[in-house]
């Protein structure tokens, strides 16, 4: 499976395991250089290349986090799949941890918004959290690959999600991915659910809530992203979208 992860060369490629129940199935995610526990986009491919073969409804894919339930509908265009994460959790960055990854970022914290202070996001991967104060800050992503790098393994990151907010509950986001071989994921579905626990946790956004998440945009592979907090968020945040076909 890594080799063929690696050999596809997308920033995650999730394998569905034999298994006697359609319905109930193990998955593993790889990136081109490592194993990740959870990755929201490809569950999201996954159910809706499952979808297309055996008819849309509900999926459970057991992950290395814990299971995960997929719903897929069929809509005016492809299918759509919204997945409900495991628990989140959301807890402080050591300072230290931030310091450094700032300083791999080139961004200083000045450029940060107040309003979104730093935190540790998780929904079946961890994920720092950082709002920048502009978008203007954001469209200039240009980062030391190895420092950071070298960094988020030890902090048990799995990408860095960069924010800034675009509306009341509209956010741009750019999730560089040096721990799995990628300079920038196009969609981060993982680090979309835990942005809405982060929402949650420091009272961004009054419960129930629906997020849009925009990504990939600089890469010229736009992404939309729906992120559903719940009023108790304790329970998993939702995140759906859409699927599109590549060429073999």
């Amino acid at each position: 499976m890594q080799a063929i992860a690696a050999d596809v060369g997308y920033s995650e490629t999730a394998f569905l395991l034999p298994g006697a129940d359609l319905r109930d199935r193990e998955v593993r995610y790889f990136s081109p250089l490592a194993e990740v526990p959870f990755c929201g986009h490809a569950t999201i491919a996954t159910a809706v290349a499952h979808a297309e073969r055996y008819g849309p409804g509900r999926l459970v894919l057991h992950t290395r986090s814990g299971p995960v339930q997929v719903t897929t509908v069929d809509g005016d265009g492809p299918p759509v799949a919204t997945l409900v994460s495991v628990a989140p959790r959301v807890h402080p960055v050591a300072a230290a941890d931030l310091d450094e990854a700032l300083a791999a970022l080139r961004w200083v914290a000045g450029e940060l918004d107040p309003a979104l202070p730093p935190r540790v996001a998780y929904a079946g991967a961890s994920h720092l959290v950082l709002a920048a104060a502009t978008r203007q800050r954001l469209a200039r992503l240009d980062y030391d690959y190895d420092r950071l790098r070298a960094l988020m393994p030890r902090s048990g990151w799995t990408t860095v999600q960069l924010v800034p907010r675009t509306g009341p509950l509209t956010f741009d986001s750019r999730n560089p991915f040096p721990p799995g071989g990628v300079y920038e994921d196009p969609a981060t579905g993982a680090a979309a659910a835990a942005f809405g626990a982060y929402l949650a946790d420091i009272g961004a956004a009054d419960l129930p809530a629906r997020v849009t998440i925009a990504q990939g945009v600089e890469m010229g592979r736009s992404s939309t992203l729906v992120v559903d907090i719940p009023a108790d968020p304790t329970g998993g945040i939702a995140v759906s979208g859409a699927a599109v076909r590549l060429p073999a």
